[in-house]
């Protein structure tokens, strides 16, 4: 029967971390197989699993070895393999699932760009382009489809699951109108719009992000009479009027897109109107090993950062914004709550 050991003395401890990557593999190996989808409530035998999911019997029993090692199922007394609370995770068809999220962070791209990351921190940028020739996001939507689709589907995940604690956080009462900028599929927008039912909403982002928008939000969705969706680019221009404005995830790229973006809505915006700005930090959070670890990962893709609480500070400073409250949202996101002065 596999255990999970205490923490182990720092030379094993050490050892440990240096074979990350093959942790790392195993989730991906075991998501892109469905082992946790073909594993149902009762536990299973390491053969009828590969029978299942079509492998080989013995090296499915070495592969469940080393993730149950994790937490990642429990071996039985018997041998069999049961579900812990993590590999549930691993099941397209959880609630909380993480299959895809687990699945973009260990993308074939990512194993191509971690062993240069000495390099990004010797020159402060990506290395990303230096190996593939190309822009991270042309890579993906040009060369990479398959990819391109874990990332779409990760990102739609993180949204769906972080939008209705954004919802219950925020306070929008008297206010008639929001903007979503950078808002992907608009999870957070519509989560609002239903929680508020006299508010109005307009969803920004790239063209063929706001063409598979929410379905509540277009023609015929549920939300569609109160929404209006705005194909642009939040770098370029933001040609929306709101009340509230909420930025999610989008100011981790390289200083330059982020000033010109907190500079857009600064130049757009009335008196009064408030800026909701949430992020990930990689201080003040109890979340620190992923957020530096996706802060190291944003460095070699596109040259961007994760933000402590004193940068976002600056950034929303910088940008003539006046900071009235910062608030956690949930484990791993705060919100930074602002207004456009007078």
């Amino acid at each position: 029967m596999t255990t999970v050991d205490s923490v182990p003395p720092p030379p094993m401890r050490l050892r440990e971390l240096v074979f990350g990557a093959a942790t790392a593999a195993a989730v991906r190996a075991a998501a892109r197989l469905g082992v946790a989808d073909a594993l149902g409530d009762a536990p299973m035998t390491a053969e009828d699993l590969a029978t299942a999911v079509k492998t080989e019997p013995h090296t499915l029993r070495r592969l469940l070895r080393a993730l149950s090692c994790q937490g990642i199922f429990i071996e039985q007394p018997d041998g069999s393999f049961a579900h812990t609370e993590m590999s549930r995770l691993l099941r397209e068809d959880d609630p909380h699932s993480l299959r895809y999220i687990a699945l973009w962070c260990t993308e074939p791209w990512t194993w191509d760009v971690w062993p240069k990351l000495d390099e990004a921190v010797r020159s402060g940028r990506n290395v990303f382009e230096d190996v593939y020739d190309r822009e991270f996001f042309s890579y993906l939507n040009e060369e990479a489809p398959e990819s391109a689709h874990v990332f779409n589907r990760a990102m739609t995940t993180s949204s769906r699951q972080s939008a209705q604690d954004v919802a219950e956080l925020l306070d929008l009462r008297g206010a008639s109108s929001v903007a979503d900028i950078g808002g992907g599929q608009g999870h957070v927008l519509a989560s609002l719009l239903e929680k508020h039912p006299e508010l109005h909403g307009t969803l920004l982002d790239l063209p063929a992000v706001v063409a598979n928008a929410d379905p509540r939000l277009r023609e015929g969705g549920a939300l569609s009479s109160r929404v209006r969706i705005e194909p642009g680019d939040c770098r370029e221009d933001i040609p929306v009027r709101a009340d509230v404005y909420v930025i999610k995830n989008i100011l981790e790229w390289d200083d330059d897109s982020t000033r010109r973006t907190l500079a857009n809505i600064r130049g757009v915006a009335r008196p009064g109107a408030r800026v909701i700005v949430i992020e990930n930090l990689v201080d003040d959070t109890p979340s620190m090993r992923f957020t530096t670890a996706m802060d190291l990962l944003l460095l070699l893709n596109v040259g961007g950062a994760k933000h402590t609480r004193q940068s976002m500070v600056d950034r929303l400073t910088d940008a003539g914004l006046a900071i009235d409250e910062i608030r956690p949202v949930n484990a791993y996101l705060h919100a930074f709550e602002c207004t456009v002065p007078g």
